[in-house]
């Protein structure tokens, strides 16, 4: 028996040993490879590079759009989202390119009727010397399609319908329908006209009405959103119900969002995340950003950053492969609050007189004004379109003029190439040639950019390398970026972690987006930092929020601004969803105003709004937070709570520092609500609140002056004073004769004054009129005439003569 367990214990421990060997060996490949390859980051999109998308591994070529190895699979990479359809942008409906999944087996259609009726189709099946490997219509003039049953149509004749009459009928009239999506879908891309749009949808209402399931899609969120069509919620909430029968992403997404609202529907966080994860498992990259702030925030699920990171990864991947060299449009956030107290102030838009003030500056000739509306114009935003075409022409001007950034912009617009203007790299060189050798950054950046490329010159890593760093010693946020990216990569230079993290954190001050996405993989995989899920997440969530749904929030401000309030609260509260905290704010105001909106009733308003105020706090928002703090002392939309204003207010009174939270905390240690009362600890916080911000001081000094006086009051009732007079002996106090000391001191008080003010009176005389001059007698004609031969002595004569009469009345 000891022998036998002997020779199991060494069993033991030679298979314990061997699974020792291989645990290491697999770690230490695993430790190789990440240090080969590191996480997968981005560069610019490169629409002309096409093998790096199939290249193994997760290092990257500076430019490349490749698929992450973090759990993200290459036909979700590669699909059009299905997500970008419901903002508004029509052309993101434009046909997806096909998936590439595995090939099944082809069915073999039963043909109907023809000389051939019960027996298959034989493919290819030979006709008029041509091969055909599916079904046709060729030869046919009522489109119906049909096959052949044996190889040779020509010889034999065999043949058959693949179809009924009924089936063909939908085939063709499923075809019109089509058709005519694609014929109103393009003039609706090409017109910026409201009065055209409004016409386009009311054609694409027809043809959703032939069953067309996009265009169901487009009309359903247009009638959601009122975007140019008359806002029904409740007829897009059938066509929603009608679309996610048939699978569609898109409606189930919309279907969770009514749902998790409570728009037209009982309010059920249970039915939102079942809509919701169908939704992202089709695909749908909105569903995909809900149910990642949800698990971030634990929104109706329990919190999980994993889970959240996943998500945001997901959508954060393809919103940064859709990154262009020009950089997209930009949006801005606008807090309805603050555009209310601040009209302008806040709201980054600019004014139509200013807009053509510029204009007008720019066909002076100042190159300024140029180079400054082409940018406008380039990327969008403040109230100005995106528009190539202009921008284009701006640039033209100013760099006609000699303006290095008009050059370099030129450079950049040729080089990403766009529907107004073709991609030409050799014109994009040369203009990166002359803004770079002018010792412009753009310049230089875009000419690193064609040499890491390729563009139109041999790759040269060493002089790519070389136009970065000029670029990023000037401070420009491209070739920081690029730096970062050649560090990670080893591209050109020792590969360098810190080196990386380094610039990748320049460029992400300066608020380029790649620059957080590739932070956010460094961070989620702990390549070159300690790796962190919180800081991964809250840098993909930048990422998710640059996406082009972000358009929505100018469209849902544009809605506000015209009156459009119910249009404007449902825009933003699927933006809150999102998880975008201006949002989340915006339609908390909304529901806090007293008009208020229609689609909730009255005594919705408050609670909603307090939800709404809850998330943009939990989100940093320091007035968000105040106004939880108002909301549970007043007993808005909750019971009146004092100790829990009082925990909202001190919390934005330690993490926010803010002036308004330190006065009501003052108040409510004056008046003992929720806390002891405490004069001196509100006298402090008052103080704290008037060093913290100038605009408190008025408020802070009268608040101090009633503390004062409520002070002085309390102090003489707890001193009882008709007590105090009582215990006062005067006679031992001042003497027996202290009333005549009294009296003699007021007698000498009065009599100074009575002397005081007879001594002035005797100072003030009040002066006397000034005598008449007595009229000269006639001069005889001799002293007229010697009178008018010498003017100006008579002049001074005359402007002498009322002194010279005051003295001698003197």
């Amino acid at each position: 028996m000891d022998l036998k367990g002997r020779l199991k214990t060494t069993r033991k421990f030679y298979f314990l040993s061997i699974l020792l060997i291989v645990f290491v060996t697999r770690v230490l490949a695993d430790e190789e490879q990440r240090g080969d390859d590191g996480p997968e980051l981005k560069s610019y999109h490169d629409p002309e590079s096409e093998e790096e998308d199939v290249r193994p591994g997760s290092g990257i070529v500076a430019g490349a759009s490749v698929t992450s190895g973090h759990g993200v699979s290459q036909p979700e990479e590669e699909k059009q989202p299905d997500g970008e359809g419901l903002e508004g942008e029509e052309k993101e409906d434009l046909p997806e390119q096909p998936l590439q999944i595995e090939e099944k087996p082809k069915e073999v259609p039963v043909v109907i009727g023809g000389t051939a009726h019960g027996e298959s189709c034989i493919f290819p099946f030979l006709f008029q010397g041509k091969e055909y490997s599916d079904c046709t219509t060729d030869g046919r003039g009522d489109g119906r399609l049909w096959c052949s049953t044996t190889y040779n149509y020509d010889m034999e004749k065999k043949w058959g319908f693949c179809e009924t009459d009924e089936q063909a009928q939908q085939r063709l009239q499923a075809e019109e329908a089509e058709e005519q999506y694609q014929t109103v879908l393009r003039v609706l891309n090409a017109t910026t006209r409201k009065t055209q749009k409004r016409e386009l949808y009311e054609k694409l209402l027809k043809v959703a009405e032939k069953g067309h399931q996009k265009a169901m899609e487009k009309v359903a969120y247009a009638m959601l959103f009122g975007d140019y069509m008359n806002q029904n919620i409740t007829k897009a909430k059938e066509m929603f119900e009608k679309l996610a029968v048939e699978g569609s992403p898109k409606a189930q997404m919309a279907l969770g969002f009514l749902y998790a609202a409570g728009l037209r529907v009982n309010s059920s966080q249970a039915k939102a995340l079942v809509y919701y994860t169908f939704g992202a498992l089709g695909g749908n990259l909105v569903a995909h950003m809900i149910l990642g702030y949800r698990y971030w925030g634990g929104v109706g699920v329990p919190q999980s950053c994993e889970s959240a990171l996943t998500h945001y990864r997901l959508v954060a991947n393809q919103v940064a492969s859709d990154v262009s060299l020009t950089g997209g449009s930009a949006v801005q956030r606008i807090r309805l609050l603050d555009e209310v107290e601040n009209p302008g102030s806040t709201s980054g838009m600019l004014e139509e007189d200013l807009i053509q003030y510029y204009q007008f500056l720019a066909e002076k000739g100042d190159v300024q004004a140029q180079v400054g509306l082409g940018q406008l114009h380039l990327h969008g935003g403040r109230g100005v379109e995106q528009n190539h075409q202009r921008a284009y022409d701006y640039f033209n001007q100013a760099a006609n003029a000699g303006n290095t950034h008009a050059m370099a912009f030129l450079g950049k617009m040729y080089s990403e190439g766009s529907e107004f203007l073709p991609q030409n790299n050799d014109t994009a060189l040369q203009y990166f040639k002359k803004a770079s050798d002018l010792g412009n950054p753009v310049g230089q950046s875009g000419l690193g950019m064609a040499y890491l490329y390729g563009r139109g010159v041999p790759v040269n890593y060493e002089l790519a390398l070389k136009y970065f760093q000029k670029a990023a010693e000037q401070g420009w946020v491209d070739g920081q970026l690029q730096l970062g990216t050649m560090y990670y990569n080893g591209i050109g230079v020792k590969r360098d972690y810190k080196q990386a993290l380094k610039f990748f954190n320049l460029a992400s001050q300066a608020g380029h987006i790649l620059a957080f996405y590739n932070l956010a993989q460094m961070h989620a995989t702990g390549t070159g930092v300690m790796r962190s899920c919180h800081t991964a997440v809250e840098l993909f969530k930048n990422v998710c929020e640059r996406g082009r749904w972000s358009e929505r929030l100018m469209a849902a401000y544009g809605s506000f601004k015209e009156g459009g309030t119910d249009a404007a609260l449902v825009q933003y509260l699927l933006l809150a969803e999102q998880g975008y905290e201006v949002a989340q704010s915006n339609v908390a105001f909304i529901l806090d105003q007293t008009e208020g909106a229609k689609i909730f009733s009255e005594n919705e308003t408050y609670p909603r709004a307090l939800l709404h105020w809850t998330r943009a706090a939990a989100q940093g928002y320091t007035v968000a937070r105040i106004k939880l703090g108002d909301y549970h002392f007043y007993g808005y939309g909750t019971d009146v709570d004092y100790e829990t204003a009082v925990i909202h207010y001190r919390l934005a009174s330690e993490q926010q520092h803010s002036a308004q939270a330190m006065f009501n905390l003052g108040y409510m240690h004056e008046k003992g609500l929720g806390i002891k009362q405490d004069i001196h600890l509100a006298k402090r916080f008052y103080d704290m609140a008037a060093e913290a911000s100038p605009d408190a001081q008025v408020p802070v000094f009268l608040a101090l002056c009633k503390l004062g006086l409520v002070y002085t009051l309390q102090y003489m009732q707890d001193l009882n004073l008709k007590e105090v007079i009582s215990q006062v002996d005067l006679d031992q106090l001042l003497g027996p004769e202290w009333d005549l000391y009294l009296m003699t001191v007021i007698a000498l008080l009065l009599g100074t004054v009575i002397a005081y003010r007879q001594r002035q009176h005797q100072i003030i005389v009040p002066p006397r009129p000034p005598t008449p001059a007595p009229v000269p007698p006639p001069r005889p004609p001799q002293e007229q005439q010697q009178t008018q031969a010498e003017p100006h002595a008579q002049g001074e004569t005359h402007n002498q003569g009322p002194a010279q009469e005051e003295e001698e009345q003197q």
